[in-house]
């Protein structure tokens, strides 16, 4: 079964039969004709005067190298030279995003310094690979509702600009710029809902607050961009880990409470500088094969690449993931234990497919929170609501598609397989 055109109402399997050779639908290609016939230009200036009109303050806090790694940044994209004109777009929207909430996040602490004191009351945080069940754990945790959490239209736009507010309706204009995003993706790229559907609710990661420093690895999912990761692996992350903590803190002040629910993959790899910054943190490491991580990401990633790039390039993705994979599961075996045994859990992926109940009470009581009835029933009401492949099921297969058995990637993880209960997939 093709899925260039899929609505996912009705899709059980879903067969990539033209993703290395894509064919386009009539929306994908009237998108990408409009889109490229005028260069979209990564103009610092033009930028930051955006972002100054948009937030209404012009004080970017540019005191620690700000302005070093916006431009590490923006070099970064333009030596990516096979990005299609409508993602330079998208990344320049982002940027000048990126540009807006930092001058609002500056001026929303100098008007309210009490935000730096604000408690971050030990929260629950999610660490494991892309695609190896962070994303239903906290979506799950986050069923609690005495937790809070980060939903993609607030991870987007954390801090209102200065006099924006819901309108006559009570909507939020943040999370109704974030369901127009969201609509126009369905419209072009539907089958993303089947490998990670980001609606306006559903719970992100906090490096994308970390972003507002330029110091996190998000741009490494948007664009090629080797002499980022480079850059960002440079970095002292325990400062940058402090000033997404700020951004929590605000958060907080603006809509509490103060007990947060995080999760992200980069974590694997700075789990010093997590500690440092959460030090009563209550950690749960989710685990997966690395080979069925990998394939679903490239795979993901290839389809997504018919709209944001000129050609598709299996082999780099194989070659850049599985190496960026190797990396963050590398750096986790060896800091594993820098993170408090007695204030920890492992669970492997197998456990996540319906018994995840009694992980959850491992966590909570190693955490020391009460499971009250009305949590426990909550979270049986998202899992009976939300059952994996809910939008369907991916076929993936390596071979085809990126020339390389499951057995031949998966010998490059032994280290990892001898370390964590992790179960081979197929």
């Amino acid at each position: 079964m093709g899925s260039a055109g899929l609505g996912l109402t009705d899709v059980d399997d879903i067969d990539f039969d033209d993703l290395t050779s894509p064919r386009l639908t009539d929306v994908q290609r009237q998108i990408l004709e409009f889109t490229e016939a005028k260069r979209v230009d990564f103009d610092v200036d033009r930028m930051l005067a955006e972002a100054i009109e948009q937030a209404g303050v012009d004080d970017l806090d540019d005191t620690d190298g700000f302005g070093d790694r916006l431009g590490a940044h923006l070099a970064a994209i333009e030596a990516d030279t096979g990005l299609t004109q409508l993602t330079r777009s998208s990344l320049r929207q982002r940027v000048v995003r990126v540009l807006r909430n930092r001058l609002s996040l500056t001026d929303l602490i100098k008007r309210y310094p009490e935000i730096e004191s604000t408690p971050i009351e030990a929260p629950f945080i999610v660490v494991g690979m892309p695609r190896s069940g962070t994303t239903h754990l906290v979506n799950l945790i986050a069923a609690d509702p005495r937790r809070r959490a980060l939903p993609y239209w607030e991870s987007q736009e954390p801090i209102p600009a200065r006099g924006e507010g819901p309108g006559i309706l009570g909507v939020d204009p943040r999370y109704a710029r974030a369901k127009s995003e969201h609509d126009a993706l369905m419209a072009s790229a539907p089958v993303v809902a089947a490998m990670h559907d980001r609606f306006p609710e559903a719970i992100e990661e906090e490096v994308e607050l970390l972003d507002l420093d330029l110091a996190a690895y998000v741009l490494e999912w948007h664009a090629r961009v080797p002499d980022w990761r480079d850059y960002y692996l440079g970095l002292d992350q325990t400062r940058h880990y402090a000033y997404m903590r700020k951004v929590l803190q605000a958060l907080t002040f603006l809509r509490g409470p103060g007990t947060w629910v995080l999760k992200s993959p980069q974590h694997c790899e700075q789990l010093g500088p997590l500690m440092a910054t959460f030090p009563d943190a209550t950690v749960a490491f989710t685990h997966r094969d690395p080979v069925a991580v990998i394939q679903s990401a490239i795979t993901m990633m290839a389809y997504s690449d018919r709209l944001r790039r000129t050609s598709i390039e299996p082999g780099w993705l194989l070659d850049y993931w599985s190496d960026r994979v190797r990396r963050l599961l590398s750096a986790c075996v060896r800091d594993r234990d820098l993170v408090p045994a007695e204030r920890s859990i492992d669970i492997g992926f197998h456990h996540l497919n319906g018994n995840e109940m009694p992980w959850l009470e491992k966590l909570y009581e190693v955490g020391g929170v009460e499971m009250t009835p009305k949590v426990r029933k909550r979270f049986q009401q998202y899992l009976d609501g939300n059952p994996r492949g809910k939008h369907g099921r991916i076929r993936y297969d390596l071979q085809r598609h990126f020339g390389i058995s499951a057995g031949e990637l998966r010998g490059r993880f032994d280290f990892y397989f001898d370390r964590f209960d992790v179960r081979p997939e197929t």
